[in-house]
């Protein structure tokens, strides 16, 4: 029994080590990115679909959370990158999310018209040379601390899974698509969103087209 067990975890974990994380890079990022000097982050766009166990909350009050939620992803990236940059990791700078958060406010750009704006726009409007934005979808609140406690049967029946994260990189001149990155989230990805995506952009920076080689 025990070796059973065990050899379903092993096939359990194989198909969703294969199937959690995608990573592109397009082949013309050298040459569009040549000039890059700054980069912005911007707020997710987050869907939550909260469990039933979490509490009954109203329209309202899942739009705060999802904007609560949306911030944190764009905080915990900026806390990652900036410590990528303080140990010289990286070949660009961030612009600070307090003057990007102020300056689409100014604009008029809210969480619910953002996808109106091209890439090029948006990059136009903040003053940058491309923007990194993506999209958060969770049925918990990650901001907040998440059970990460092994669950065998919820494991097995491969429901472990509660949500998916997708970090976009796209260029000011052309609004191609430089570098995407997709990571299903569960258990194993951490207790909170800035774990969750330390945790995940550890594992991508060997990818990620702005690091420096070693």
């Amino acid at each position: 029994m025990k070796k059973l067990i065990v050899l379903l975890l092993l096939f359990v974990g194989i198909q969703q080590s294969t199937a959690q994380k995608k990573i592109y890079v397009s082949d013309k990022f050298e040459e569009l990115s040549k000039d890059h000097q700054t980069i912005a982050i911007l707020p997710f766009q987050t869907k939550l679909n909260l469990k039933s166990d979490q509490g009954n909350y109203s329209e309202a009050q899942i739009k705060k959370f999802e904007q609560q939620e949306g911030i944190a992803v764009q905080e915990a990236l900026e806390s990652y990158f900036l410590n990528r940059k303080r140990k010289k990791k990286l070949k660009i700078d961030f612009q600070d999310i307090n003057t990007t958060n102020r300056s689409l406010k100014k604009a008029g750009i809210t969480d619910e018209n953002i996808d109106i704006y091209t890439p090029q726009e948006l990059c136009k409007i903040l003053k940058v040379d491309a923007i990194i934005s993506g999209s958060l979808t969770s049925r918990l609140l990650l901001s907040k601390e998440v059970d990460t406690s092994f669950d065998l049967i919820t494991f097995l029946k491969g429901k472990s899974d509660y949500g998916k994260i997708i970090i976009k990189l796209s260029d000011k001149n052309t609004g191609k698509l430089l570098w995407r990155y997709e990571k299903t989230i569960n258990r194993k990805s951490g207790k909170n969103t800035s774990v969750i995506i330390a945790k995940m952009m550890r594992k991508a920076s060997r990818k990620f087209p702005y690091e420096e080689k070693q």
